[in-house]
């Protein structure tokens, strides 16, 4: 795993360029969901992520907008995964969404807060949340 940095309120910074390549290290980086492969270009980790977490927001560093995000979906019930990516990583995402904070739900791309904000008022954001598997809803 190469620079994989904890901030305080469950969120990551995941540096997405790739170390130099040495003998002592080696590719892959195990089962972890945020590993590194340094064959990996910035957009195929960031595909992967996507793929690997029910619910996912990239956002640029202290980004408010993603603060709202996280708070909104706390309220629900969930705990996304957020990776926090600097400006030259978030053109990296520019592929992927049309640009960061981007929240990502069972792999697709909702957007930004304001369709995140309007996929909650309309009531399709929780039967989406738990159709993902990010959220149970007992019967």
């Amino acid at each position: 795993m190469q620079d994989l940095h904890l901030f305080p309120n469950d969120v990551v910074c995941l540096d997405l360029t790739p170390l130099p390549q040495t003998a002592s290290s080696s590719g892959g980086g195990g089962g972890g969901g945020l590993s590194i492969d340094e064959e990996e270009t910035a957009e195929e980790r960031i595909q992967r992520l996507i793929s690997e977490h029910p619910v996912i927001i990239f956002s640029g560093l202290s980004c408010c907008m993603c603060h709202v995000m996280k708070k909104l979906l706390a309220t629900i019930g969930v705990c996304p995964t957020v990776i926090e990516l600097d400006d030259g990583e978030i053109s990296a995402l520019s592929g992927v969404s049309s640009a960061a904070p981007a929240v990502f739900i069972g792999g697709d791309c909702v957007g930004g807060l304001e369709s995140l904000v309007a996929l909650h008022l309309s009531g399709h954001l929780v039967p989406k949340l738990v159709e993902v598997g990010a959220l149970w809803v007992q019967s």
